[in-house]
């Protein structure tokens, strides 16, 4: 089905040159989408000193850094204001029709959602993680979110799980037409990740039998039970002394690690690699048979679909979403217990050994189940049926804005009222007649034709 082609602003703040599993997609999901007719741009923070102002990326993808300093792991300070004056600009010289947000905890994200209406742009938001409802953290992080999402015109997760987590986390629920019970709002949508399956072919040249090792790639941090991973090494080397691990990573728990593999002298059976760049993450990979992820919490977990396309067979907790990602004879589940993972361990290096995995196989299977193309087109229904929908008023927002409660409420409302008088404060002082509208775009056909002349010609 062909869609007309939309002029798209992703906005986050985490992309490139950071490396992480939102960077990714938002890079991949804009590529896709711009291969398909559509013109994409990313508004992010910058990273000095040389990542400030306008930058291009393969396949044409223009990038706004905004000079905004980060508070910690990437994120920006919340502000609301201060992005409003870059935002509209933007928007405005570039002829955005629709935001797309990605992440929860992105300033940049839920502030643009808030400002997009006033330009009459629709607005979409991506939630690619799980949070909790029980700590000061996540209590303000997800009442953050619900003032963010009380307005937007269409929220996507990346898992059922996440879907449902992100509605009671947003309260994306509204009164039911028939009665009075509660009802999912019916803008929810669900679209996993993917992955570029030719990245992570399987080893040229089967693994040896004789030696197993298992793999491990994460962030070495308490949410991604590293503790599980140190309780769990040594007794795994005891009982198969053919059972190697290979660690690469980085993070707070990494001290935890050096210390097991001290105490329990298994220099020469735990390879620790450090940080790992993602284009070395393939290579890694193929040195093993088995990858072990031990997340105590996880919405999709995009590491898993990459070892499994790269033919290890998966080791897992049964958390989050993790269970929606393989079919079954790919992957054995635990419960975040010790024991239960040195049992699932313990099934996996017996299902290696008998070679009853088939890493070719289990490649073939994950590159038919996940394609950016798909995802993309996908996305793009979504877009659609946005674009389609009727936009709310100021006092609409206005009034389910003051549905966050007593307190919340009124601050929103506040905040959203006060934004709007900035707005036209700034339609007065920058007229957009003034502006320096965007009137060339980049042309992959030209620039094909032009690489195509540069190249040397033969004699």
């Amino acid at each position: 089905m062909k869609h007309e082609p939309l002029a798209i602003a992703m906005i986050s703040d985490f992309f490139h040159p950071n490396v992480g599993g939102v960077e990714n997609h938002i890079f991949m999901l804009s590529a896709n989408l711009i291969r398909r007719g559509h013109k994409v741009i990313v508004i992010t923070h910058s990273h000095p000193p040389d990542r400030v102002g306008v930058r291009w990326l393969l396949p044409g993808l223009k990038v706004y850094y905004i000079p905004f300093p980060t508070i910690a792991s990437s994120a920006t300070l919340p502000n609301y204001f201060t992005f409003l004056p870059y935002f509209r600009v933007i928007i405005a010289r570039e002829h955005i029709h629709l935001i797309h947000a990605h992440a929860s905890l992105s300033s940049l994200g839920q502030e643009a959602i808030l400002h997009a209406h006033h330009l009459g742009v629709r607005t979409v938001f991506t939630d690619h993680s799980l949070f909790g409802f029980e700590d000061a953290a996540s209590i303000l992080t997800n009442k953050l979110l619900a003032a963010a999402l009380k307005n937007v015109d269409a929220v996507i997760c990346v898992s059922h799980t996440g879907r449902e987590n992100t509605v009671l986390r947003g309260q994306l629920f509204e009164k039911s037409e028939d009665s009075s019970a509660l009802v999912v709002r019916p803008n929810v949508y669900v679209i996993p990740n993917a992955l570029v399956a030719e990245q992570f072919t399987p080893a040229t040249e089967p693994v040896s039998s004789e030696t197993i090792y298992i793999v491990v790639l994460s962030r070495l941090a308490y949410r991604k039970g590293i503790d599980l991973l140190v309780a769990t090494a040594p007794r795994i080397c005891s009982a198969f002394p053919n059972v190697n691990f290979i660690v690469g990573g980085d993070g707070p728990k990494l001290n935890d690690l050096l210390q097991v593999r001290e105490r329990h002298l298994l220099q020469d059976r735990i390879e620790l690699l450090g940080p790992v760049r993602h284009r070395d993450v393939r290579d890694v990979l193929v040195r093993g048979s088995i990858f072990l992820n031990t997340s105590l919490t996880e919405a999709f977990g995009i590491a898993i679909l990459e070892a499994a396309c790269a033919g290890l067979y998966v080791v897992s907790t049964r958390v989050g979403g993790v269970p929606e990602i393989l079919p079954h004879d790919m992957i054995s589940f635990a419960k975040p217990e010790e024991d239960d993972l040195i049992r699932a361990l313990s099934e996996a290096v017996a299902i290696v050994s008998k070679g009853q995995h088939d890493p070719i196989e289990a490649h073939q299977r994950v590159k038919n189940f996940y394609n950016w193309g798909e995802v993309a087109e996908r996305t793009e229904i979504v877009y659609d049926a946005v674009v389609k929908s009727e936009q709310k008023d100021l006092w609409t927002r206005m009034q389910r804005t003051m549905e966050l409660g007593p307190f919340a409420g009124p601050i929103y409302t506040i905040i959203l009222v006060v934004d709007c008088l900035f707005f036209l404060f700034l339609e007065w002082l920058m007229p957009r007649q003034d502006l320096d509208y965007v009137q060339m775009h980049w042309e992959h056909d030209n620039f094909r034709q032009l690489a195509k002349d540069a190249e040397p010609k033969d004699d």
